[in-house]
């Protein structure tokens, strides 16, 4: 196996590959990154066995063949060399060597026959979508993800597709947030998924060029997304995700208009002195004024009063400071739009025009 190659051709391949693979590794192959050479075309595969990704790419000048090298060091060789400089890579025995101008290395590799491959069931559905549209659905949905929670169905991102409809669902607990858009093609289907955390950050990450098509195939358990030169895999969280219907169908006091900075800066402000471990801040609302207060342990004190529109009763609610402020943060309007349950079970934060997406974020009890 030998082939020659430019380091700009190799260098973003591998750091996208690079990211899957595991520091700790269980087995010491799935530390490397499978390399096949066939029919002008070098493919590169890193797994940690829940997640792969594939990217091909075309080179000439090439012996056939297929081994195991370690990724991270690998990548570290390629990304230290001088830019446009020339990589030619040699397999020689159990050992791979990689030359560049004065530059010479030995690496010790693992056969490509102990490579586990990555069990997929067959995908019986498929989608178009734009990575532009499908990356804004993500960013608006990811943070909301729940972390190591026990109902491991929270974390994950529920992705909802319903004929030419695509909803993203994502939720913690605490915090819930929706996003929808329409398909530009029917799909003719009706399909819910759960993608595991690390899947989505992983994809999030790998959708650089908004312009980009891409080819989503998936069964209910297993994903694949063609970007590109690279194929994205992922094994889906097998699992129901709970009805967040319910949350709609309730009643609400009067909408609260407020300006979006305005809100991000008090809330900024005042958290500064409130409990570090729950981050709670008070809200009391009155017509056009909302007074935010905190406190913590050590007797500290901040308070901050904002003019806002509203129009109904007055009320005491108090809220994760944090999670009020990803879910402001991620709106695209200058205003923004909060809704609180009658029952003040829930706070919905929306734009005040029609947009596809609601966070809704629950009170605490200070």
């Amino acid at each position: 196996m030998k082939f020659i190659i430019n380091r700009e051709e190799i260098l973003l391949p591998l750091q996208q590959i690079v990211s899957v693979i595991e520091k700790r590794q269980t087995m010491p192959i799935l530390s490397n990154v499978l390399m096949v050479i066939e029919e002008e075309q070098l493919t590169l595969t890193g797994t940690d066995l829940e997640i792969q990704i594939i990217a091909k790419i075309n080179i000439a000048a090439i012996t056939p063949g297929s081994i195991t090298v370690p990724a991270r060091k690998f990548l570290d060789i390629c990304r230290l060399l001088p830019s446009g400089a020339e990589i030619k890579f040699e397999l020689q025995e159990d050992k791979v060597k990689i030359t560049s101008n004065r530059s010479r290395f030995s690496l010790s590799c693992l056969p490509a026959d102990n490579y586990p491959e990555f069990a997929e069931s067959e995908l019986e559905n498929h989608l178009f979508i734009n990575a532009g549209k499908f990356k804004k659905a993500l960013d608006k949905t990811v943070f909301c993800m729940a972390n190591q929670d026990v109902r491991y169905y929270l974390n994950g991102l529920l992705v909802n597709v319903s004929n030419s409809k695509l909803k993203l669902v994502a939720s913690d607990g605490h915090r819930l947030s929706i996003y929808e858009d329409d398909l530009d093609q029917a799909t003719g289907f009706e399909a819910r998924i759960i993608l595991p955390r690390k899947g989505v950050l992983e994809l999030s990450r790998l959708l650089d060029d908004p312009e980009a098509e891409l080819k989503v195939e998936f069964s209910s358990n297993n994903i694949r997304v063609f970007i590109k030169n690279l194929i994205f895999s992922a094994k889906l969280v097998d699992s129901k995700y709970p009805d967040f219907g319910k949350v709609f169908q309730q009643e609400f006091f009067n909408k609260m208009l407020i300006q979006k900075q305005v809100l991000k800066d008090a809330l900024t402000r005042v958290a500064i002195l409130s409990n570090e471990k729950f981050k709670g801040v008070t809200f009391d609302i009155t017509p056009d004024s909302l007074k935010i207060s905190t406190h913590n342990p050590e007797h500290d004190e901040a308070e901050e009063e904002l003019m806002i529109e509203y129009s109904g009763e007055p009320l005491t609610i108090a809220f994760n400071a944090q999670y009020l402020l990803d879910a402001v943060s991620n709106l695209d309007s200058e205003m923004a739009v909060l809704t609180i349950a009658s029952n003040a079970s829930s706070c919905f934060i929306d734009e005040p025009d029609e947009c596809g997406y609601k966070f809704i974020v629950m009170p605490m009890r200070l």
